[in-house]
């Protein structure tokens, strides 16, 4: 079994990253995994590639969703990164 990274990106003053850590942090107890959250504000690399769609989900390295998190789908995609 795979173990996929789980990267939540953030940035300060976000009223859709609260519901984002949420549901990140459900989908991933639900299937035995960690996450990390990333603040990009100071990271102007980040916050420039993914300055509108804050916050985002990355699955080792990809974007898989944004602003309002999709839990079935996130939790489909780590099935898939887990089958591998």
């Amino acid at each position: 079994m795979t173990i996929p990274r789980v990267v939540l990106l953030t940035k300060a003053n976000c009223h859709l990253c609260e519901d984002a850590r949420d549901a990140v942090a459900r989908v991933t107890a639900s299937l035995g995994l960690e996450w990390t959250e990333e603040p990009v504000d100071e990271q102007p690399e980040l916050r420039e590639r993914y300055a509108e769609e804050i916050p985002v989900v990355l699955v080792d390295g990809v974007q898989r969703d944004f602003w309002k998190i999709n839990e079935a789908h996130l939790e489909r995609v780590l099935q898939r990164a887990m089958a591998q």
